[in-house]
């Protein structure tokens, strides 16, 4: 194998959130910059108490729909497959190298109640440390109790002295001493291995030269050191990654009720948008560049800026550059893209692309859209106090007067085209003696019934067309003059 390789290992846990996301994201990043790189799908389902039916599809969904083509995986097979840890267990492996494991001292079969050793560790907490008295057996001993049906599991064996170094690429070289590393199970007793076991093992057996993964897996990294150093293994390089964080204290979670990936999608939010963001939560540019594709991210990225600290979602940043994502397409594209959602709300016969061409240069997500467009249909009832407007220096004595002088000059246009509109009443403002606002806002508020639209009064104007404009407006002089 050359070249860099990576892995994503999700657990089919359910929906895809943001932290484990953007973890995909860094680690296609990583190998895509090389050019011979492989970017690896692995299927992590070996705890099978929490698997949900339905979440690997869930998975292969969403890397799709990100654009996170994976080399090598499940669905696509590769040179060192099984990519689903399970059909892996099947296969014998893990316990294969627990065993090679044990013979070479780095672990031990253990035969206590793990029921037992599990509440002492919730009464104890941080300061729990389980002293096996099994490591003393000969293996021996241990594989005589287990042909006489004694029920065991494998236990990583720690060196009571002595430190443990790693080094990672965002945090540095960290050591910590051995004796506070507690001896994990490697191996338990239904015979599927720990996270802790099974990744050192296929990131061995598959290639992985870099780990990109959360930094809450810092304080295990020595732990999997000490099994690569067991072996005579290469050590891959580290990359942990902060975590998104909801606000200063607590993680973003699906758990807590905090958005995932589909449910942001389900939200009106753009796959591209939110990857562009995310790959911001915690990374910092060379430039001031904001936005970027996903082949833009593989040049820019460099995991040395990579930030030690916890970024926090932002949903009104995340908005607005699904807007800049949205008002960056081009015109067929968009209209492509929106017209399900201007279908919803405009049943009448308008020019539905003329809509989303005003639609796009206010709407910041999709499901904002129906929403904007529901006075093309109807148009809604209103109080004539919203022609009193500060800014635009109006009330509604200023309104009649300009809505009056504007129905003239539409009734005489015969070229129904948005340049002709345009022009024609912008020569309005100089012969009342007004500001542009002072004509152009009430306009706007008796063709739409609203203070805020998408596109102005001369678009809207267009694409109701003469007649539903000038009956609009007839109602609205009358509601004045009433």
């Amino acid at each position: 194998m050359t070249g860099l390789r990576t892995r994503f290992a999700p657990s089919p846990t359910g929906y895809m959130h943001i932290g484990n996301l953007r973890t995909a994201l860094y680690a296609y990043l990583v190998a895509k910059k090389d050019p011979e790189g492989v970017f690896i799908l692995r299927i992590e389902d070996t705890d099978q108490g929490r698997l949900v039916e339905g979440a690997t599809d869930i998975i292969y969904e969403t890397m799709k729909q990100c654009g996170l083509k994976h080399d090598e995986g499940p669905d696509i097979g590769g040179p060192v497959g099984p990519y689903v840890q399970s059909e892996r267990v099947h296969d014998g492996i893990y316990m294969e190298y627990a065993k090679k494991l044990i013979r070479l001292g780095g672990a031990h079969y253990c035969f206590c109640d793990e029921e037992v050793i599990k509440a002492q560790k919730e009464r104890d907490g941080e300061s729990f440390k389980y002293d096996d008295p099994c490591k003393h057996l000969s293996i021996e001993e241990a594989e005589a109790r287990i042909a006489a049906g004694e029920k065991f599991v494998v236990r990583q064996t720690i060196p009571e002295s002595g430190t443990t170094s790693f080094d990672d690429e965002v945090f540095g070289t960290i050591t910590v001493d051995n004796s506070t590393l507690d001896e994990s199970v490697l191996i338990k007793s239904d015979g599927f291995p720990t996270y802790n076991f099974a990744n050192v093992v296929d990131d061995h057996l598959m290639g992985i030269t870099d780990v990109v993964r959360g930094m809450e897996y810092l304080s295990s990294a020595p732990k999997y050191n000490l099994i690569y150093e067991a072996f005579g293994w290469d050590i891959p390089r580290y990359i942990h990654c902060p975590p998104v964080m909801k606000d200063e204290h607590s993680k973003l979670s699906k758990r807590n009720g905090d958005a995932s990936f589909q449910d942001l999608v389900a939200k009106g939010y753009l796959p591209g948008a939110i990857l562009n963001y995310i790959a911001l939560l915690g990374w910092a540019p060379e430039t001031n560049q904001e936005i970027y594709s996903l082949d833009e991210l593989v040049q820019a990225f460099n995991v040395k800026r990579i930030g030690t600290n916890g970024a926090i979602f932002d949903p009104v940043k995340l908005t607005s550059i699904n807007g800049l994502w949205l008002r960056n397409m081009d015109l067929d594209s968009y209209y492509d893209l929106v017209k399900p959602y201007i279908d919803q709300a405009v049943k009448g016969d308008f020019d539905k692309k003329k809509i989303a061409a005003v639609v796009q240069v206010r709407a910041n997500t999709l499901n904002e859209i129906p929403e904007m467009l529901d006075f093309f249909d109807v148009f809604p009832e209103y109080s004539n106090d919203l022609y009193t407007n500060k800014k635009s220096k109006t009330n509604p004595e200023v309104a009649l007067t300009a809505l009056k002088a504007c129905r003239e000059v539409i009734t005489g246009i015969d070229d129904w085209t948005l340049q002709t509109i345009h022009d024609r009443l912008m020569e309005l403002p100089a012969k009342l003696s007004m500001k542009n606002g002072q004509v152009l806002f009430p306009l706007r508020l008796a063709i739409s019934g609203k203070q805020s639209t998408p596109g102005g009064a001369f678009e809207i104007a267009e694409i109701l067309g003469k007649e539903e404009t000038l009956r609009r407006l007839d109602l609205s002089i009358a509601q004045l003059e009433n």
